[in-house]
């Protein structure tokens, strides 16, 4: 929620303030505040592809959204946290940016020496992959275990589903599962 508000905000300053004016020369120009608009992805890449963008970040969201139902582990919160937060904020752009619905331009208006003008919430996503990658180089699922090496069960502390016994006849005992069976009782009395 933070990440999109951040984004929400920054760019509206920029949309209102900076038309018209001169690029913002910041820390020796090491930092420029500029506005650009981007109807592709990122580095402007398929700028006629907006639609299509649209579509991958609405996706990225719904998946997050439901992936979240299964979080244990912090790390991957924050990581897909700021990833939800990345998307929303240019999924917003472009819905409600021209140059009409659903194929917006997202607002920019970041810029380094030597790289591509973006924004907080593209800031926000390229922190969540670095996030992402950190955390499956470590092994750590989004439920907080980790695989052990060469087992297939689950992490010894982790607790076991608790299933009721008459869901899976071979947990039963074999007394007992006959005595479940009425046809195994009228065998058994002949």
């Amino acid at each position: 929620m933070f990440v999109l508000a951040a984004d929400v905000v920054s760019k509206s300053i920029v949309v209102a303030r900076m038309p018209g004016h001169a690029p913002i020369r910041l820390l020796g120009g090491l930092l420029t505040i500029t506005l650009t608009r981007n109807g592709g992805a990122a580095f402007s890449i398929g700028t006629s592809m907006t639609i299509v963008f649209t579509a991958i970040a609405a996706g990225v969201i719904v998946y997050i959204l439901r992936a979240a139902r299964n979080l244990r582990s912090i790390g991957w919160a924050i990581a897909l946290g700021l990833l939800l937060g990345g998307a929303a904020g240019n999924l917003l752009d472009r819905i409600f940016r021209a140059p009409g619905p659903f194929q917006g331009h997202v607002v920019d208006w970041i810029e380094l020496p030597h790289w591509p003008v973006f924004n907080l919430a593209d800031s926000s996503i390229v922190c969540a992959g670095v996030l992402v990658v950190l955390l499956a180089l470590r092994g750590i699922r989004l439920d907080g275990t980790r695989p052990i090496p060469g087992a297939s069960s689950p992490q010894p502390g982790t607790p076991e589903p608790d299933y009721p016994k008459s869901e899976y006849p071979e947990t039963q005992s074999a007394a007992a599962h006959q005595a479940d069976s009425p046809d195994r009782a009228a065998d058994d009395g002949r």
